[in-house]
């Protein structure tokens, strides 16, 4: 990073919003919010915009925090607590609060910075940077930064090129040959394409950069304007594509990349299928995420566990994984694991065979358990012959099973099993 980079990074603050429950994972988010959801063996999801911040020189972070936000905020206390005030560096958890108008919830994305505008204002950034804190990435936020300032932009939106049917599901933006946005659309049924590219589109990433005022300006207007939802995305987006310049800021100039990383890594696991990919994408021989960057590290809170360990060598009962990531505190008694992630302290017993197992920190899988393609909640005891992933009506009976044949896993459904 030159030094124009970091003096960019320095006078910013990044103000994460992480208040999504994200609904589509069911279970999974009923007791966390979608930001806390567990990844890759060690992480949550909001480990990776953290993460980015950090790496990128930004160490003024604010997260605003809503749904079922205990297991965040706990994460936050213990994995995210190593910023000094005396180094100009801090962490704020900000959680809904009756701040305005005596209710207690935010109203939308940009509210959520809006209720919150006083402890920005203490800290005196020049820059903020907005971020969504449900997506997995490598981004070097300063690269952003600096293309804002150069571009004399309003607003700069960080954006993924998409195939432009599947846009539908994001904001697509309508630029022009300089990247200009003409047009911002929620969700469009007929997605605008890119300049020169009829079948790609540039869907937004939810990351904003704004000079601070200039934000701290718009917010205020939009508080008190009787027909706006105050959200980012619907509201104050397209009102400074009308009114102001808005420029897009494709995530291929800034994404970080190793040798090993051949495109552009983004990904939104908000659904069980994408979560699962995600997770089994990871063990692949060259996986598209490389975890193992020491310049670009994913900071998160690690337990203190001993080593995993594989323990029976005889014929039928060997305790071995093949293509898999096992993490700390895990062991492997007897049993066979092929393409599996298993997050800290996992114990699978004799003679079980698991495929495709994405399984959280604490389960607990009995002996003769045959799993495959399954997503396994924190702490769940898997019973002694468990048989999942060979029958689909069984196991559309007894567990929450997608289209695309994964399985759910959590406590509640085992405990109604009649074994």
């Amino acid at each position: 990073m030159d030094r124009g980079s970091q003096r960019l990074a320095q006078s910013s603050m990044a103000f994460v919003l992480a208040g999504g429950r994200g609904s589509r994972l069911y279970e999974l988010t009923d007791i966390r919010a979608k930001p806390a959801m567990y990844f890759g063996g060690k992480s949550r999801i909001i480990d990776f915009a953290l993460s980015n911040a950090v790496n990128s020189g930004i160490r003024r972070i604010g997260v605003a925090t809503q749904y079922k936000a205990h297991s965040l905020i706990r994460h936050l206390q213990r994995g995210w607590s190593f910023f000094r005030a005396e180094r100009n560096e801090s962490l704020d958890i900000l959680p809904a609060s009756q701040q305005l108008d005596n209710e207690n919830w935010y109203k939308g994305t940009a509210d959520a910075v809006t209720q919150n505008i006083n402890i920005i204002r203490g800290y005196g950034p020049k820059y903020i940077i907005i971020l969504a804190g449900d997506h997995i990435y490598k981004q070097d936020y300063s690269v952003m930064l600096e293309h804002h300032v150069a571009s004399g932009a309003d607003v700069t939106v960080g954006c993924i090129e998409v195939p432009r049917m599947e846009a539908s599901a994001f904001g697509v933006m309508k630029v022009d040959e300089s990247d200009r946005i003409l047009e911002f659309v929620e969700k469009p049924a007929d997605p605008p394409a890119m300049p020169g590219n009829p079948d790609q589109a540039l869907a937004s990433m939810g990351i904003y950069v704004f000079e601070a005022e200039y934000l701290y300006d718009l917010l205020e207007k939009d508080a008190v304007d009787p027909n706006s939802n105050h959200d980012f995305g619907g509201d104050i987006i397209p009102s400074i594509v009308q009114n102001g310049k808005a420029v897009a800021h494709p995530f291929s100039r800034s994404c970080v990349r190793t040798g090993l990383e051949e495109v552009p890594y983004w990904r939104d696991v908000g659904t069980v299928d994408a979560f699962w990919q995600a997770n089994v994408d990871l063990t692949d021989f060259k996986p598209e995420l490389d975890l193992y960057d020491n310049e670009w590290p994913v900071w998160t809170y690690s337990e203190l566990t001993p080593p995993a360990k594989f323990i029976h060598n005889e014929e039928g009962r060997r305790g071995h994984a093949i293509s898999s990531m096992v993490s700390g505190g895990c062991i492997i008694s007897g049993s066979r694991l092929y393409q599996c992630l298993l997050f800290t302290g996992v114990r699978t017993h004799s003679f079980a065979e698991l495929e495709g197992v994405v399984a959280m920190p604490y389960v607990n899988i009995g002996r003769n358990a045959r799993l495959k393609k399954v997503v396994i909640d924190r702490g769940v005891d898997i019973p002694e012959g468990l048989v999942v992933g060979e029958d689909a009506k069984l196991d559309a009976k007894r567990f929450r099973r997608t289209d695309a044949g994964v399985c759910l896993i959590t406590q509640p459904m085992i405990n109604k099993l009649d074994l």
